[in-house]
This record gives C-alpha cells, structure tokens and sequence, in this order.
C-alpha cells in the first residue's frame, strides 16, 4: 500500500523534510534569542540614560574596554578641546540618512590624558579627499557631557579598517589607534557629545539611540516554528494524495482489463455461433 515510500523520489522527499525541521526550529530560536538580545539592549540605553552622569575617568581607563554595562552611560569630563589633532570619520550618516563625517576631536583633561569626543556630523564634498572645514568647538576649559560608547572594530561593526587614506581621515573611532597618533594615553572608547551644543548647530549632534522598538524577531521565530510543524502535516498530505491517485489508476487499470476481457469473450462466441 505505502511501498511508494521507498521509491527514489520519496526517499529524497522524506530526507530533505527531515532536514528542513530540524533547521526551521534552529532558525527560530535564533530569531527568538535576537529578540531577547533586543530587549535586553533596549532596557541597558535606557538604564543608562537616565541615571545621573558620571566623571568618565570613573568607567574607564587608558587600555581598557568599556564594560557593556556601563555603555551609553552619561559621562562629564573637564578641560580643552585639541583640534589640531582633530580627525573624521569617514562613511557616516546624519539623522535623515545622508553621508558624511563625523569629527572626532581629542579633548585633553586636567591630568593630561586624553578624552575621544565625537562632536557630531557634518556633510562631505563628492571627492572627500581633503580635510573639510569643521566648526571649531568652545575654546579654552570646558565641560563636556556625552555617551559613553565602546572603541569600533571591524569584526563588531562590518566597516573595514581602510588604509592610505587622506591625511587626518579615520574609519573606526578606536582609542588604541589614537593613542598611537597622538603619543600620549587615551582613555578607553569615546564619547558622542550631548553638551555643550554647537552655537550654529554644526556638527549635527549625534541622535540618542534607539531603545523603544523590538524588531520583527519575535515574528520571524514564530513564523519559522510554523513552517517546521507544516513539514511533516504537509509531508503526510502529500502520501496520502499519493496513495489515493495510485489506487484511483489501479482500479481504472483493472476495470479496463476486465472490459476488455468481456468484449474478447463476446466475439468469440459470435464466431463460434452456428450459421
């Protein structure tokens, strides 16, 4: 009855349904954990948000990383901004999506280290092989006020470490890279700057990240566990149509042999008959 199942075909069907329920529920646990991941990021920026601001030195150090719970805390820090040593960072977009830099400007301390301060974006001309005219920062001792954030590397955030490139001109805001430029120590990570505000408003302030949303993750994870249960209903529907259109050809097969058997029987009776 079911000795199909064992033809070619069939033993390939089966195999690759086999295969694709046990990867169809791996891919929505994936889904799931990024979902989690999701929150649990969301819950960490606003954490940090709102708790009050902090001396920078306190959560970080020359040669040390940002501790990820300490990300996107708000963080204070005294002294001058070092724009002969400005850079910018290249490939970067603003808040309506359009490409540009963001200035990177070192902001030495009272004790002579150094403070990474991202000031914000600004647009790029086509060529973007010259250092651009930048808004110069508030001069003499200031206070900053930012968010904490973690060195960028290839492997964490995709772009590639570029080199050759103009002179002043980075593509990953990284404090070790920095330090060696600069000769002197550089405190782990960097700062986006909330404070002070730029007079003319340039550079464009970086947004404060996003940390309401969750993403379509938890969607996706139920939608892939849906498709892992419809294999094996979809594998048994497929058998038993298989099973009924073989046993539909079977009993037309055999009512056309017997029809004719009958009409065989008939003629020979006709010959046979007396004249």
């Amino acid at each position: 009855m079911y000795r199909f199942l064992l033809s070619r075909q069939w033993v390939i069907l089966t195999l690759l349904a086999l295969a694709l329920v046990p990867t169809m529920i791996e891919l929505g646990f994936w889904q799931l954990h990024r979902h989690e991941h999701r929150v649990a990021q969301n819950e960490l920026i606003s954490e940090s948000l709102a708790a009050e601001p902090v001396p920078a030195e306190s959560l970080t150090a020359p040669g040390r990383e940002v501790a990820r719970e300490d990300l996107y805390r708000r963080v204070t820090a005294k002294g001058r901004f070092d724009t002969g040593h400005e850079v910018v960072v290249r490939r970067r977009t603003d808040n309506d999506g359009k490409v540009g830099y963001h200035v990177l400007t070192p902001f030495v301390l009272d004790d002579g280290r150094v403070l990474l301060v991202n000031r914000g974006w600004i647009p790029a001309d086509e060529r973007q092989t010259e250092f651009p005219r930048i808004p110069a920062p508030a001069r003499g001792e200031t206070t900053v006020t930012g968010r904490l954030m973690a060195d960028q590397t290839t492997a964490a955030s995709g772009i590639k470490d570029l080199k050759g490139l103009p002179d002043r001109q980075v593509m990953l805001i990284n404090s070790e890279q920095q330090a060696e430029l600069l000769g002197k120590e550089v405190l782990g990570g960097y700062i986006e700057m909330t404070a002070p505000e730029p007079a003319d408003g340039s550079p464009q302030l970086i947004a404060e990240p996003d940390h309401s949303g969750i993403g379509p993750h938890m969607a996706y994870a139920v939608q892939w566990w849906l498709f892992a249960a419809g294999v094996p209903v979809g594998w048994v529907i497929l058998v038993r149509r298989e099973r009924r259109d073989r046993a539909e050809a079977a009993a037309e097969a055999e009512a056309d042999a017997g029809a004719g058997s009958e009409s065989e029987s008939d003629s020979s009776e006709a010959a046979t008959a007396p004249a």
